[in-house]
């Protein structure tokens, strides 16, 4: 990548690996995220999606590779970068024993913000996170929600250009997620580069493009629809049965011997989701072979892949095959 192109792009990161003693946390990793762009850094735990994020902040030193955060290296100018950069993690770091307001007025000072910044501000965050007549309740006695919307409002109180969001919806209800998706594109309508890490889905649906990790490796990099497009290995069949547990050991068994060859089968809620080379040539044969088991099958259906459907998907491809 060209020294212009670094400069054009609020985050790169170039073939970065970080070591910690012989676990290689972060491998060979490489990708870029767009002025303005929502992107999200999926994998489950463990995978190296939170180290990639600490070294984009300063906080950990690759062990080779590079990164560039608004073309500002984040090792040798982390004070300078940090000035035009919000971070918030999944720990929601409030004080529980201070009030919203408060709390608020602690991380404007940090950024050193003038009085009149800082009034600014606290007016936007408290009316942002839905805080209006609860600026004088102690932060430990708001519900996840609103901690959730006042830990983004201080994340954000200096007006940073690029902000980073670990695992943000971790342990929050559904509906104050899809409130903070709602927050996290106002952002990105005003010009903030986002990259969100998370483990829903659903909420990885919502990024213009994403990026799959998985043992420190990128596995999968895209929108979610040219994933689905791309990196699906075989068509997905959607099982609905009243006994999921057993239909599911069932299918396993015959992805085992061969019977069916399935790629993959999984639980997705009350329905199983298998994969096969092709759906019309598999579809009546798994639903005879159910029956045959003595399982009842409510539907069969050949339906879009998932994102997580790409996912297994993509980190299967990846895989090396074992005897």
């Amino acid at each position: 990548m060209s020294e212009q192109r670094l400069e054009s792009y609020p985050i790169v990161v170039e073939h970065l690996t970080k070591k910690f003693g012989d676990f290689v946390a972060v491998d060979d990793v490489s990708f870029y995220v767009k002025p303005g762009e929502v992107f999200g850094w999926l994998g489950p735990n463990g995978a190296g999606k939170t180290t990639t994020i600490r070294v984009l902040l300063g906080l950990l030193k690759p062990t080779s590779g590079k990164a560039s955060v608004l073309g500002l290296d984040p090792i040798a100018q982390t004070k300078q970068m940090q000035t035009k950069v919000g971070y918030m993690s999944q720990l929601f770091t409030l004080y529980n024993d201070l009030t919203a307001r408060e709390n608020i007025r602690f991380y404007g000072q940090i950024y050193d913000l003038s009085r009149k910044e800082l009034e600014q501000r606290q007016a936007e965050i408290i009316k942002m996170a839905g805080l209006e007549g609860r600026e004088s309740t102690l932060t430990g006695n708001l519900s996840g929600g609103w901690k959730q919307r006042l830990a983004l409002g201080c994340a954000i109180v200096h007006n940073p250009k690029v902000v980073f969001l670990d695992e943000p919806t971790a342990g929050v209800d559904p509906i104050s997620r899809r409130e903070f998706w709602g927050l996290i594109y106002a952002m990105a309508k005003k010009g903030v580069t986002v990259l969100v890490t998370t483990h829903y889905m659903d909420e990885a649906e919502l990024c213009q493009r994403v990026g799959f990790i998985s043992h420190g490796k990128v596995v999968a990099l895209d929108s979610p629809d040219e994933l689905k497009k791309t990196r699906m290995h075989g068509d997905v069949l959607e099982i609905h049965t009243p006994t999921p547990d057993l239909a599911l050991q069932a299918l396993k068994q015959a992805q085992e011997t061969g019977a069916i060859p399935f790629d993959e089968v999984a639980l997705y809620g009350a329905q199983i989701h298998a994969v096969v080379p092709a759906a019309e040539s598999y579809q009546e044969g798994t639903r005879l072979y159910l029956v045959e088991k003595g399982i009842q099958v409510s539907a069969i259906e050949w339906i879009a892949p998932t994102l997580e459907d790409v996912f297994i998907s993509a980190v299967q491809a990846r895989e090396p095959a074992t005897a």
